[in-house]
């Protein structure tokens, strides 16, 4: 199957499921459930198409609230953490994806927090809603470089993530995704076939964390930062 027929097959599976798991969440009231659906979804979806999928040391996430952090390399990152992950964590998300009609309403129905990052005082209030959410001890995902390139490197870790894992003491939990740069690059529409693995790295003290967390990512992924 060529580049091209395999995308195809993998944006038809993925509106098919993605409308599945809408019609199903829309009969659960428990947000946990909706996201243990969710992340059941988005293993199958990696299954159908064909791309190997495999977790190493989720057994070393706290048993209590923490802040995750991961490298971000491609489109496909949010479907692949939430795959990975148990269904106790909001993921912290630029409020772009907001108008992404059918992803969009999905990630509101997880509990999804989305962030402005261009406008300051809109992005001032989100973080105080996003910090909320975490002084109610709720585990929270970002991706802190916010955006990604076609350069195979860490690009630098903006504050979001720490400043909330500081104001509500929690842990900051390193996490690498290795794979997706090369199933879907940036600047790429095109799907390719490929492993994907998630790694839960380290436990860290959140003020330690920004930078060390960036190298410890770094060094697992085999990416230079920036």
């Amino acid at each position: 199957m060529t580049d091209a027929l395999y995308t195809v097959y993998c944006s038809i599976l993925f509106l098919v499921l993605a409308l599945t798991v809408l019609v199903i969440n829309g009969f659960l009231p428990d947000l946990r459930a909706r996201r243990r659906v969710a992340g059941a979804f988005s293993r199958a979806l990696l299954r159908a198409a064909a791309i190997p999928f495999k977790v190493d040391n989720l057994e070393r996430l706290p048993e209590g609230p923490c802040v995750v952090v991961a490298n971000h390399a491609s489109y496909i990152d949010g479907i692949v953490a939430q795959a990975a992950l148990p269904p106790d964590f909001v993921f912290v998300i630029k409020k772009e994806m907001v108008r992404v009609p059918l992803g969009g309403l999905l990630l509101r129905r997880l509990g999804s927090e989305f962030v402005e990052r261009f406008d300051r005082h809109k992005s001032a209030v989100d973080a105080r809603r996003v910090q909320k959410r975490a002084l109610d001890g709720q585990s929270l995902v970002f991706f802190p470089e916010g955006t990604f390139t076609e350069l195979r490197q860490i690009g630098k870790f903006l504050g979001g993530a720490f400043a909330t894992a500081a104001r509500a003491r929690m842990p900051v939990v390193a996490m690498a995704i290795h794979g997706t740069r090369a199933v879907l690059p940036s600047g790429s529409l095109l799907l390719r076939r490929g492993p994907i693995r998630v790694e839960v790295l380290e436990i860290m003290p959140h003020h330690d964390a920004r930078q060390r967390s960036r190298e410890v990512i770094g060094r697992a992924v085999g990416e230079p930062l920036a």
